[in-house]
């Protein structure tokens, strides 16, 4: 037992929970915090967004595994919080903020700064604290790692009230958790396992639809045996890129608005989906009454709430996606000893077939500019598969999930859920600062990064030297494709201004922010700028890729249509009615 102040027992609380690196600014309400931090072993990062801070943290947890860490002041500190939470708590990212909070006697008033952060992100997290006693500091942090980190992961916000902070209280270690109600579950059902085992074996056109909860779980390793036992066909959800091989001849590629023809045909005609820690987003699904008509649903996730959310399971389990897959390789391998297993050889015959005949690609662009798609790709063939890939939001996101390779989990960080622009600079910088040895690129859009790209400025001084592709289009080019096919070409509020008038010249901005800058505008440079920027390892390093307006991402399904209304390219829709089997 020590005696210290509650603002020495938060910061020997993060030490004693392993914590190496936070994210944050200081300001007024959690000043008492920043004092004993100075001396700890805890590295601080002074973010220059709060925003960064928390996007930062995201990036730190997705590409380690461990609870990130972000930290900000009370009122504007923390409700700038509010969006890289929502974040997290979509993509299920373990994360804990730290706000500080006006004294508790202040509270209510409407006093300077003064914010009800505890209400404002009630829905948007796994669990939230207002500490009322500076004794309660040790429990509350650790339970927060605990809740945050464990069963289906997620954010969880601990709010410091100045005066709490400044308190005298006693310090020891571990305290004990008060957590009656928490208690995932992890091992599934044996009776669902079996029935979910007996369904895979006689199926004739089933498919493994894999979810971001598979990384959750740390499943990947799990997932290929279960694949290559069974044979079946695996498709990956843009949170799940990664978790299975993209070279892999049972992969048939991410599902949804913008995935392969090859993985949406698998679920529209499949007669079983086994749905591994997936939430059937409607990004996925399309028009959700049409999706997968003739499909039974076997659908395991660690949070019981999402199973039969959207559709109906026939068989529903609960349980961590590891322990899941490892006992359904057991029961289907006793299935399969027992003389059950249906022959999907024709089934698999006819997916290589439509995969075959409709891969991924792209038209040249007809004015000579560059293809985004094209740089994109040299990029993932150039730095390989055991780089990192953060991505923005938008074009370059879909460009970035289709056309680099993903060997290894954990190598693609994106916002999927939220859909958050400016997510890609702070993630890249928060996963480099995780992963010091492995080569991290933020693939960004000229929209996306104008958001946060005075991030930059804390890699430069805190040398964490991550890599930029900017996909520089002049446009928000998400927006700009929709309203090329969906309002008649009537381009309102898309033009950046960042080709016409060159506003802002991102080389001359990367250098102002302590970066290395490049630009390159033609097919012949890519491969030169990206190996020129492999080879500096010393500082940040951001490409201006200024690329064509007027590309699209293919295939799509139009928002609010069946999936059956796939495009393969701008009025052209493959035939899945001649594709019989």
């Amino acid at each position: 037992m020590e005696t210290l102040t509650g603002a020495q027992s938060f910061v020997r609380s993060l030490e004693s929970l392993g914590v190496d690196v936070a994210f944050g600014i200081p300001g007024g309400a959690i000043l008492p915090a920043y004092d004993p931090l100075f001396d700890s072993r805890v590295r601080h990062i002074l973010v220059r967004h709060e925003q960064g801070a928390g996007h930062a943290a995201t990036g730190y947890a997705q590409a380690t595994g461990k609870v990130g860490v972000c930290i900000a002041t009370s009122g504007p500190g923390a409700t700038n919080l509010v969006t890289p939470i929502a974040d997290a708590y979509m993509d299920s990212v373990p994360m804990v903020a730290i706000t500080g909070q006006v004294p508790r006697a202040a509270i209510g008033t409407d006093a300077f700064q003064e914010a009800d952060i505890h209400g404002i992100t009630l829905p948007i997290t796994k669990h939230n604290y207002l500490v009322q006693r500076a004794e309660d500091i040790p429990r509350v942090l650790a339970e927060a790692f605990h809740l945050a980190g464990s069963g289906r992961p997620g954010p969880v916000l601990v709010d410091l009230p100045k005066d709490v902070l400044q308190a005298q209280t006693t310090f020891s270690w571990p305290p004990s958790l008060e957590l009656p109600g928490y208690r995932p579950t992890l091992q599934p059902h044996g009776k669902q396992i079996r029935e979910a085992a007996r369904l895979m074996a006689t199926a004739r056109r089933p498919v493994l639809y894999v979810g971001g909860g598979v990384l959750k779980a740390h499943a990947s390793a799990s997932l290929k045996k279960l694949a290559e036992l069974t044979g079946m066909p695996v498709v990956t959800t843009l949170m799940a890129r990664g978790a299975f091989p993209d070279s892999h001849e049972q992969h048939m590629g991410m599902p949804g608005m913008h995935g392969t023809v090859a993985a949406v045909y698998s679920l529209q005609k499949a007669d079983l989906l086994i749905a591994l820690g997936a939430r059937f987003d409607d990004r996925v699904t399309g028009k959700l009454d049409s999706f997968a008509p003739g499909a039974a649903v076997i659908h395991a996730d660690i949070d019981p709430a999402e199973i039969g959310k959207n559709r109906t399971a026939d068989v529903p389990i609960v349980g961590d996606a590891r322990y899941v897959i490892d006992e359904l390789i057991g029961a289907l391998e006793a299935e399969y000893k027992a003389g059950q297993r249906a022959d999907i050889t024709p089934w698999m015959r006819q997916l290589r077939e439509v995969r075959s005949r409709y891969p991924l690609g792209w038209e040249e662009p007809p004015d000579g500019t560059l293809a985004p798609q094209y740089v994109i790709k040299r990029l993932g063939e150039i730095v390989g598969p055991e780089a990192i890939y953060a991505a923005g939001v938008g074009q370059h996101q879909m460009w970035a999930a289709q056309f680099v390779s993903y060997e290894k989990p954990y190598t693609w960080l994106n916002s999927g859920g939220a859909g958050t622009m400016g997510y890609a600079v702070p993630a890249a910088m928060g996963a480099k600062v995780g992963m010091p040895d492995t080569t991290v690129w933020a693939i960004d859009g000229d929209g996306c990064f104008q958001m946060t790209n005075q991030e930059l400025a804390t890699c430069a001084l805190e040398r964490i030297p991550i890599k930029v592709a900017l996909i520089n289009n002049g446009n928000l080019g998400m927006v700009r494709q929709w309203q090329t096919l969906f309002y008649n070409e009537r381009y309102s509020n898309t033009d950046l201004g960042t080709h016409k008038h060159r506003i802002p010249d991102f080389v001359k901005l990367a250098e102002a922010l302590g970066c290395i800058g490049l630009r390159c505008e033609t097919a012949g440079d890519v491969d030169k700028t990206i190996e020129a920027a492999m080879s500096i390892n010393d500082a940040p390093v951001v490409i201006d890729f200024v690329v064509g307006k007027d590309a699209m991402v293919w295939p799509m399904v139009p928002a609010g249509t069946s999936n059956n209304e796939i495009l393969f390219a701008r009025d052209l829709r493959p035939a899945f009615d001649d594709d019989e089997l």
